[in-house]
C-alpha cells in the first residue's frame, strides 16, 4: 500500500520544475558605509527606522529629543546609563517605549540580533522599540556575527527585520500585533567614551 501512494506521488510530481533556492548572499569585503548602507535599505524594506549617531554623546542628544513624546520607558539593563531617557521608569506592559542595546546587526538582511539577557518583555511588549546598535557590531552576514558572538552565545538570541506585522486574518496586514509596531535601530559610530 505504502510503495503504491508514494508511486502515485512520485508520477504526480513528475512534470513540476523543481523548486531552486537562491544562492546565500556573498558579501566579502563590505567596507563600513557599504554595511550600513545596505542596513539601512534592508531594514527601511521591512518597515524600520534606522537612524546615525556619531558616538555616545550625540546618541545621547538625540534620544532627548526622540523620547520627548513619549510618557515613560521600559530600558534593558544593557543599555549604558548615559542612554537612560529623562523619563519615569515603567515595565514592558505599561511602557510606550523600550529601549535595548544590540549583540550585533546584519546588514544582509537589516536585522537586528537581541540577547535574551536582557529580557524579552522590554523587545515585544512595548509599541515602539528602539535598539541602539554599535556600529563596530555591525556584520555582512547572519553566518559572520554568530561566529563573531561565539564565545558568550545568551541561551536565545532575537532576531528583529522591522516592526511586527501579521496578515493572519483576512489576509490584512496590521502592524503591531505580535511585538511592536515600530522599530527604531539607531547606529551608533563610535560606542565607547
Amino acid at each position: 500500500m505504502r510503495e503504491r501512494i508514494l508511486s502515485r506521488v512520485r508520477r504526480a510530481l513528475e512534470h513540476r520544475p523543481s523548486p531552486v533556492l537562491p544562492d546565500p548572499l556573498a558579501l566579502p569585503g563590505l567596507s563600513r558605509e557599504e554595511a550600513v548602507a545596505l542596513f539601512t535599505e534592508r531594514l527601511s524594506g521591512n518597515g524600520g527606522e534606522v537612524v546615525r549617531l556619531p558616538d555616545l554623546e550625540g546618541a545621547r542628544e538625540w534620544l532627548e529629543g526622540f523620547a520627548r513624546s513619549f510618557s515613560g520607558a521600559a530600558v534593558s539593563r544593557m543599555v549604558p546609563p548615559v542612554l537612560y531617557p529623562a523619563l519615569p521608569a515603567l515595565p514592558p506592559e505599561e511602557a510606550p517605549l523600550g529601549i535595548s542595546w544590540a549583540l550585533g546587526a546584519v546588514a544582509e538582511t537589516g536585522t537586528v540580533l537581541l540577547s535574551s539577557r536582557e529580557g524579552r518583555r522590554t523587545q515585544l511588549l512595548p509599541p515602539t522599540h528602539l535598539v541602539f546598535v554599535p556600529e563596530e557590531a555591525l556584520y555582512a552576514t547572519l553566518l559572520e556575527a554568530l561566529q563573531a558572538l561565539k564565545g558568550d552565545l545568551p541561551s536565545a538570541i532575537g532576531l528583529h527585520s522591522g516592526p511586527s506585522k501579521s496578515a493572519d486574518i483576512g489576509q490584512v496586514m496590521v502592524k503591531g500585533v505580535h511585538g511592536p509596531g515600530r522599530l527604531v535601530a539607531a547606529l551608533i559610530a563610535e560606542p565607547h567614551d
